[in-house]
């Protein structure tokens, strides 16, 4: 965590973006604004950029203490890629992008056929991984996968075995799920006993059905009309075969799409728990103590939108601020909410880089200057009404 202390009293200034998409990284962001900041105020200014359990949910935790761990897993199409988890005592992060994620795809992105093919293997192998540091808690920011597998890959990459009706071993992925007769778990990785399993996760689609894992997210996976109906098809077949194997059925659950159903694997065959990512990565990041006695937090993402209300990351961290008595304003490359909707959000104010420079190419091209010229434009507007809070 980068901390530039000051001799001013007052409160200081908490800098919490989560990533621009496509064009900066929420470490970058952070900086540029952070270095605006510092350039009109004295105050000091802590830069803790965030991540909701996609990409950048590793970074986020060795940025705040987390040491990273390295190791080469199976990635999405089963080629070896070099992924990092976040390890502190005897809790680990782990983020399924790192080993499943669709900048892990060849050049030519997603298709329809890595809509069919693509696994959570390689996640089940960092799993096993961490487990071999005595780990007691895990954590699965499930964000940004390529996968519609249903999490078997995860399960499979554990030591379980997918049997179809000859008793041959099926390859974990989303075509082959319809195929299914017996999932073996008696293999199961027999350290996950004990373990709190806990799955980062802000969406609360279904696995299946028209707001399931392969009608919502299919096609952002390359999944054309007939592929998104093979895999609702192969999900639901693949449900019945884990709920007559687990004696439960949790399909039909808030959050069990996630990540292409990863997240109803681990909460219907290993008893993991959903829980809202943005607010258990701000807990584990100590994000209470950097909050406390703070007179400004600055959040951001790329597009404030909608989607930014259901919880996101600059949702979360404006939620807490509020909650700590803290005024929030955001920074976005450009913004659709309304100014009723970012007040009910704890937000009071947006600065977007589209007002300061309108076409869109050219804005994310230079996103640094101008977030730079945004954190000094805050420090002007903001620092002189928000009143410091001592402690």
């Amino acid at each position: 965590m980068k901390v530039l202390e000051d001799n001013v009293s007052g409160g200081h200034v908490v800098v919490a973006p989560d990533k621009f998409k496509g064009s900066a990284s929420a470490t970058t962001v952070a900086a540029a604004l952070s270095g605006g900041l510092r350039a009109v105020t004295s105050r000091r200014v802590v830069a803790f950029p965030i991540a909701d359990g996609g990409e950048g949910t590793v970074d986020m935790m060795v940025n705040t203490g987390f040491e990273p761990v390295t190791c080469t897993v199976p990635g999405p199409l089963q080629r070896p890629v070099t992924a990092t988890y976040a390890l502190r005592g005897r809790t680990a992060v782990i983020e399924a992008a790192s080993a499943a994620g669709l900048g892990l795809l060849e050049q030519s992105g997603p298709t329809p056929t890595t809509a069919r093919t693509t696994t959570t293997v390689g996640v089940g192998a960092l799993l096993c991984d961490a487990l071999g540091h005595g780990v007691d808690r895990v954590v699965i920011g499930v964000g940004g996968s390529a996968t519609t597998d249903g999490g078997a890959g995860l399960l499979v990459g554990l030591g379980a075995r997918l049997l179809d009706e000859h008793g041959d071993q099926l390859y974990p992925c989303g075509a082959d799920l319809q195929h299914v007769r017996e999932v073996d778990l008696d293999a199961i990785d027999h350290r996950l006993r004990g373990v709190d399993l806990v799955v980062a996760c802000d969406v609360d689609n279904p696995l299946t059905g028209p707001h399931g894992a392969a009608v919502v997210y299919g096609p952002q996976k390359g999944a054309d009309p007939d592929t998104v109906r093979m895999l609702e098809h192969a999900l639901t077949h693949w449900a019945d075969a884990v709920a007559g194997r687990c004696g439960r059925d949790v399909r039909h659950d808030p959050g069990m799409g996630a990540a292409g159903g990863m997240a109803f694997a681990m909460a219907a065959a290993l008893g993991a728990r959903l829980t809202p990512g943005i607010d258990l990565l701000l807990e584990l990041g100590g994000f209470p103590a950097v909050i406390d006695g703070a007179a400004l937090v600055v959040v951001g993402e790329g597009s404030l939108d909608t989607q930014s209300l259901h919880g996101k990351g600059p949702i979360g961290v404006a939620r807490n601020a509020r909650a700590h008595g803290v005024p929030v304003v955001a920074v976005a490359g450009r913004s659709s909410v309304g100014a009723a909707d970012l007040r009910t959000a704890g937000i009071d104010a947006v600065y977007t880089l589209a007002a300061l420079e309108s076409d869109e190419l050219s804005s994310m091209l230079n996103a640094v200057p101008l977030l730079r010229r945004i954190g000094s434009d805050i420090a002007h507007d903001r620092l002189e009404v928000a009143a410091p809070r001592h402690t």
